[in-house]
Parts: structure tokens; sequence; C-alpha cells
């Protein structure tokens, strides 16, 4: 069984940056296709960026944001969101979700992909 756990959440003021953290176990991150999520109250999740298998190139739900990047350390079985020049409508709850299928980067986008999600960490943007 596959665990996900978030942190690194936070508040900040606008223009700051925040890194996120998402830590498997039970399957090595290689072996899993990694996205970010986020979900506001009364809105609904919004894909943010995501991974095949294996790491390697990111597919942003924005090709024009260059604000969120991702990154892992495969010793520490750890998936990393940095996100810059933060936004308050960036404030949302990020979680991750894995699935160890193969999924098309088409279908990233929809939760109904991944069998496996992380309870989510709070990022607040405000001054």
């Amino acid at each position: 069984q596959v665990q996900l756990v978030e942190s690194g959440g936070g508040v900040v003021q606008p223009g700051g940056s925040l890194r996120l953290s998402c830590v498997a176990s039970g399957r090595t991150l290689n072996s899993l296709a990694v996205s970010w999520f986020r979900q506001t109250p009364g809105k609904e999740r919004e894909y943010v960026v995501g991974r095949k298998k294996g790491g390697g190139a990111a597919y942003p739900r924005n090709i024009m944001e260059c604000r969120f990047t991702v990154s892992r350390d495969n010793g520490k079985h750890t998936e990393f969101l940095q996100m810059n020049s933060l936004k308050p409508e960036d404030t949302a709850v990020y979680s991750c979700a894995a699935t160890s299928g193969r999924p098309i980067v088409s279908s990233f986008g929809y939760g109904s992909t991944y069998e496996y999600w992380g309870q989510g960490t709070q990022v607040t943007v405000s001054s």
C-alpha cells in the first residue's frame, strides 16, 4: 500500500516562495506517476503539475506557468513542488497524488487517474 504525506505548507506573503514535499512509502517514487493538485473551499480540485513514472519532464496545467517547478530526491522518497512568486489566488490545500499505472499526459488532470492521495497541506498567501 502506498502512502503519501505532504508537508511544507504555511503562510507566506505575496511574492514569496514555498517548497512542498510529498514523501512516498510503500513503493519507490520511480514506480509512480506523481502529480500535484490544489483545492480551495467551494471550488473544484485543480491540477497543478504532474510527471510520468520515473520523473523527467513536468506537465503543468498551464504551459506558460513558470512559477511552479517539480523535483525529486529518490534517496528520500520525496517529490518536491517549488512555488515562487506566490499570489493570493494560489491559496489552497495542495495535495500530491500518485498512480502505479502509466497514464497518458492528457489524463493527468483527472483525479480518477490516481489511486493514492496525500492528506494535503495548506498554503496561504496573504499580506
